[in-house]
């Protein structure tokens, strides 16, 4: 029982396709205070860019609405298109503004969870009507936070604003002495530069909260060790496709001897139901290695392709048993096995300098000699 307790313990990163499900059911970090923080700053940063445009466009429209002629007055019909005009102009030099808050609404959630698009996400969940549920999330760890990220919200962004307030107190005395017009323009000033600072204090409260959001939703996705097995189970799948992975795989690795083939110096045969393909460069290797090994039909097409590449083929049938039995594919041949082989590449380099003109032709090597623990019978 301790063991199926201990492997049921959710101790394990989530696996790659366990993260890949969460974002596909939507299950992916979000801060709420980044996203909220984007929105104040960016906002706060428009509304003080744009503040002088849009208090003159302010004041041409009371401007325009306070001087009515005499006909528009009783005109219940000119009244109307004189409000319609009234707010469309206000539409109009508001909407920069609302398209900056608007991609700044966007563009919080995305910086931390990315981009997603789940339907699934907005369908009902009835778990979340449980009342049981509501009662956890909220005094739970996550509820607890939350409410500490509130009270820490008040508390932080009351003390900066105390501090503006005194800091701003000379400022907003002296508005009382100005003219109407300078004053607005003053006072959204203040009131711009405010809500700037205001809103960046937010930011102490978001680099609290996205690594919390990380973490949390990180625990979430954990697994157990037996949620791993039954993944990794439905991952393979049935036997046949397990079968056909396997397969996939040694043609894979086929291929790969194949192409392998044209450099060797030498395919050592059985002659028909081993194929060994040997390369050695004295001035590279310390000893020769085998690049390509089958039999039956893959020794088969070793030869082929030797042949085709003029690689030459000799038939040794101890030679080629010993090699296919005693060495994997890129390792080096075994100290035991070095006369033999040396013995035929030997007479590989001395008869391709024979067809070259350039030494007399070799005798075929007969005596090739391979130790006793390293023969296996056909």
């Amino acid at each position: 029982m301790m063991a199926d307790d201990s492997s049921q313990e959710k101790t394990e990163e989530p696996t790659p396709k366990r993260l890949e499900k969460a974002r596909e059911d939507g299950q992916v970090p979000r801060s709420r205070e980044l996203t909220t923080s984007a929105i104040l700053i960016i906002g706060s940063i428009g509304l003080f860019v744009w503040a002088p445009f849009m208090s003159q466009r302010l004041m041409d429209i009371l401007r325009f609405n306070f001087t009515l002629e005499r006909e528009v007055a009783f005109d219940t019909e000119l009244m109307f298109s004189h409000l319609g005009s009234s707010f469309a102009d206000a539409i109009m030099f508001l909407l920069p503004l609302f398209a900056v808050l608007a991609i700044a609404s966007i563009v919080g959630p995305i910086a931390l969870g990315g981009w997603l698009w789940n339907p699934k996400g907005m369908a009902p969940k009835p778990n979340r009507m449980n009342p049981a549920e509501g009662l956890k999330r909220m005094f739970g760890v996550k509820g607890l936070v939350e409410l500490v990220k509130s009270l820490a919200k008040v508390l932080v962004i009351l003390g900066v604003a105390i501090l503006l307030l005194l800091a701003m107190q000379q400022d907003m005395l002296e508005l009382s002495n100005q003219a109407v017009i300078p004053s607005i323009m003053d006072s959204m000033t203040l009131t711009g530069w405010a809500a700037i600072i205001l809103s960046a204090v937010t930011i102490l409260i978001v680099i609290v909260d996205v690594p919390f959001q990380i973490w949390d939703n990180n625990r979430k996705l954990k697994m157990s060790l037996q949620d791993i097995k039954d993944e990794m189970k439905d991952s393979e799948g049935k036997p046949e496709v397990k079968g056909r992975i396997r397969q996939l795989q040694r043609e894979m690795a086929n291929n790969r001897q194949l192409a392998e083939v044209p450099q060797a110096d030498v395919v050592i045969t059985n002659p028909t139901h081993f194929a060994i393909a040997v390369k050695y460069d004295p001035e590279t290797m310390e000893t020769p290695i085998v690049i390509a090994k089958g039999v039956d039909f893959f020794a088969l097409k070793i030869r082929e392709v030797a042949k085709a590449n003029d690689v030459q083929i000799m038939e040794s049938p101890v030679l080629a048993r010993a090699i296919y039995h005693t060495t994997e594919v890129d390792q080096e041949i075994p100290a035991g096995l070095y006369m033999a082989v040396a013995q035929v590449l030997a007479y590989v380099f001395q008869l391709r300098n024979y067809r070259k003109g350039q030494a007399e032709q070799p005798d075929f090597p007969r005596n090739i000699t391979v130790p006793k623990d390293m023969q296996f019978d056909p």
